[in-house]
């Protein structure tokens, strides 16, 4: 009985937790790797793409429920989405036309992106907190959970209560529908197949009659839809912040260096590499291990390697790693 008690635990704070944010960062890291498979440079402004996103998703929701609009069990913001996908790709295709263009036409070297997409990147988040300011937001509805620890204890009659937020299952749900439907444009239909055509050759691409405005527009749509998802998502799971989007951005990175920049399939891995990492090494284990060990092995102290407040080094060490060791990551894709 006490090792099942110690694995709700660890279900409880570790694995459920983990599984969504790993998919929250698996979304973020889809589009950051699909903007460089296409593309060909980092886009250090997608972080606050997610913020922008969330935030016309947040003032949707508000409208919406000041009508009166509502899904009942479910996030209003799930209804108020589309809106803020629409924004976001109006906002995405605006800024490819003023600013990414020209340098596109000059055929200047990535880094000259990468520097360009940090200047989009702080004139966004000026954006996001010019419109709803700099506060934590909270805009999750509907019911909180699916399953709470009260109730799972009554159920069971263990000591340990195993809770399962609502957003949590939304978000692994909405993920799970998101991949299979990019994996699906991309693999079976003119358009995906166009883009990475011109992703592995794009000078054979334009010999095949393949417009590359045209891909880099629906590059930037999709991309725009994928920041909005997970930047919602993971504002339903926790709250939000625009600040706490521009820290995202190296989880992100991480998740998508980890599996293999301009890998869709290795971006889908690390998300779920680093959200685990994060969570593991900054988690307590003196519960967990209590029951699972004799009482005389049983530890005094948290056992946590590293406090909460440093889960973003978590990030950071796993990504000089894999860059000194295996700059292609897991899947192999492009070397940095």
């Amino acid at each position: 009985m006490d090792f099942i008690n110690g694995l709700i635990t660890f279900l409880n704070f570790v694995a459920v937790p983990a599984t969504a944010y790993g998919a929250q960062l698996a979304l973020g890291a889809l589009g950051v790797t699909l903007v460089y498979g296409i593309l060909r440079f980092s886009n250090f402004a997608h972080g606050d793409t997610m913020a922008f996103g969330t935030m016309a998703t947040i003032l949707a929701t508000w409208g919406l429920q000041s009508l009166g609009v509502s899904l009942g069990p479910l996030p209003t913001a799930l209804l108020a989405l589309p809106a803020g996908i629409l924004a976001t790709v109006l906002l995405v295709l605006a800024t490819d036309r003023i600013v990414y263009r020209f340098y596109r036409r000059q055929r200047v070297v990535p880094v000259i992106l990468v520097i360009v997409s940090m200047g989009v990147m702080f004139v966004y988040n000026g954006l996001t907190r010019f419109i709803i300011g700099p506060d934590d937001r909270s805009f999750d509805d509907g019911t909180r959970f699916l399953m709470s620890a009260g109730d799972f204890r009554r159920w069971t009659g263990l000591e340990e209560g195993l809770a399962i937020r609502s957003s949590q299952a939304i978000t692994l749900v909405t993920a799970i529908v998101v991949v299979a439907v990019l994996f699906w444009f991309l693999n079976r239909t003119r358009t995906g197949k166009s883009m990475r055509a011109f992703s592995d050759n794009e000078d054979l691409a334009l010999l095949s009659g393949i417009s590359p405005e045209r891909v880099v527009a629906i590059t930037w749509i999709i991309v725009a839809a994928l920041a909005t998802v997970a930047g919602v998502l993971y504002g339903l799971d926790k709250s939000f912040m625009p600040f706490t989007y521009f820290q995202l951005l190296l989880p992100i990175f991480a998740a998508a260096i980890v599996g293999g920049l301009g890998s869709p399939l290795g971006a889908i891995a690390g998300g779920f590499i680093i959200a685990y990492s994060e969570v593991m090494i900054t988690y307590a284990w003196k519960k967990v291990l209590g029951y699972w060990l004799p009482e005389s092995l049983a530890p005094s102290n948290l056992v946590q390697l590293l406090s909460t407040d440093y889960k973003f080094a978590v990030s950071f060490a796993i990504l000089v790693i894999v860059l000194l060791f295996r700059p292609t990551g897991l899947f192999r894709g492009k070397s940095v």
